[in-house]
């Protein structure tokens, strides 16, 4: 039986055994868009399957495969696998979530936006990125990913949301232990010198802990790495005295061709690895952790320059008090944003009236500029605001009890 393989990850030495394999990354392939998600690559593929097959006849009396049907999982997957945003995939998405909002949609995700309290009708990139995505994602962290597919392949409302109502308590299942985790890694690195890690003379962090979640260390890479501005890699225990690491960079490393010299330089070491420039998987013996941490600390010195070592926050400057409303709020939620191509990060400098905390990690704030209240949101964070400060945000929308109100979600700040 002939094999078909469809990728996108940048491709290693040696290829597998295979009829044919579809990735616009290995060498010699003209395909334009390299930063197409795997759902993407298939897409194209069944494209030409589609017109092969009319050019053969097939659909001379019959009526063509509808493929446009399927553009609102190639936007979802397009989002969640957090590939760059290029013209090629902005298109993708926006025609998936244009047929989610006529309601066209699979019925699973329809009933993942309401599992997540979000109105299909409004769907954004931000729910595809942080509703949806995370629900499906948490089948295949914590359990079997059989129940992720029937959600999205089922045409049956009653059992879309029987799927999405058991993805959302897997999901919370899935929250609950990534906070657990993040405290273990917080810990850590708050008995460290230098905690904030701007001045760190450290290239990398490498994290592991016996109890780790195997389908969660990807998660705290993330939030490790937002932390300390340094490419981290977290490991959990995997079978046979393995661990498995899920690894996130910054701009400056590319992580797959680092760990691609760090196999060069150790043959044998790393079992598997794979990925991208800004986040790879690998796994290694567990014996072999600390002869891995001090490769990866060495060859990451070497390929990371100075400047990319310093936190820099690009932003769109100040937005005038006028803008501070609903309606623009209502009009950036609407754009195609994700990676590669973010939305406005405006940039200002307020007095802080109040703090608190909700939900456990967030900071629910109440800012003052020129005599104008504003609310904002912390995301992620439990540290104290001083009494004034320069921040970087983002225009957002708060929506409670029916009630919407703009909302600044502060990414960055620092003491005036």
């Amino acid at each position: 039986i002939g094999t078909l393989i469809t990728d996108h990850h940048l491709p290693g030495d040696a290829l597998p055994d295979a009829e044919c394999i579809v990735n616009p990354n290995q060498r010699g392939c003209r395909f334009p868009s390299k930063a197409i998600a795997g759902v993407g690559v298939m897409f194209y593929v069944m494209l030409a399957l589609r017109a092969e097959l009319r050019e053969r006849g097939l659909f001379k009396d019959k009526k063509e495969i509808n493929l446009a049907a399927l553009t609102d999982l190639v936007a979802l997957g397009t989002v969640a696998d957090v590939v760059p945003l290029d013209a090629n995939n902005r298109i993708l998405v926006a025609q998936g979530l244009k047929r989610l909002r006529a309601g066209a949609g699979k019925a699973g995700l329809a009933a993942l936006a309401r599992a997540g309290g979000r109105d299909i009708a409004r769907t954004s990139c931000f729910d595809l990125g942080f509703v949806l995505g995370p629900r499906l994602n948490a089948a295949g962290r914590l359990a079997d990913m059989s129940l992720g597919i029937e959600c999205l392949l089922t045409d049956d409302e009653a059992r879309a949301a029987n799927c999405a109502q058991e993805l959302d308590r897997l999901n919370r299942d899935r929250r609950k232990i990534e906070g657990e985790m993040l405290d273990e890694a917080s810990a850590f690195l708050d008995g460290l010198p230098e905690a904030t890690g701007e001045t760190r003379t450290q290239a990398t962090f490498t994290l592991y802990q016996p109890g780790w979640h195997q389908g969660v260390v990807g998660l705290i890479a993330s939030r490790v790495r937002e932390r300390v501005h340094r490419p981290t890699v977290c490991f959990a225990r995997g079978n046979n005295a393995e661990l498995r690491g899920s690894g996130r960079s910054i701009p400056g490393l590319h992580l797959r061709d680092c760990l691609d010299l760090v196999s060069k330089r150790a043959p044998g070491l790393m079992l598997r690895f794979g990925g991208h420039a800004q986040a790879a998987g690998l796994t290694i013996r567990e014996s072999d952790l600390g002869l891995f941490q001090d490769l990866f600390e060495n060859t990451a010195a070497e390929l990371l320059p100075e400047a990319a070592r310093l936190r820099v926050v690009e932003t769109d400057g100040e937005l005038e008090a006028a803008y501070h409303s609903l309606e623009v709020a209502q009009l950036l939620e609407e754009q195609i944003w994700g990676q590669g191509f973010p939305p406005p990060l405006f940039c200002d400098t307020f007095a802080v009236e109040s703090q608190r905390v909700v939900g456990e990690r967030h900071l629910k704030l109440r800012l003052r500029k020129d005599g104008r209240r504003l609310e904002a949101m912390r995301f992620n964070s439990l540290e104290p605001l001083p009494a004034r400060v320069r921040a970087a945000y983002r225009l957002g929308i708060n929506e409670f009890n029916g009630l919407k109100t703009v909302q600044l979600n502060l990414e960055q700040h620092e003491p005036t």
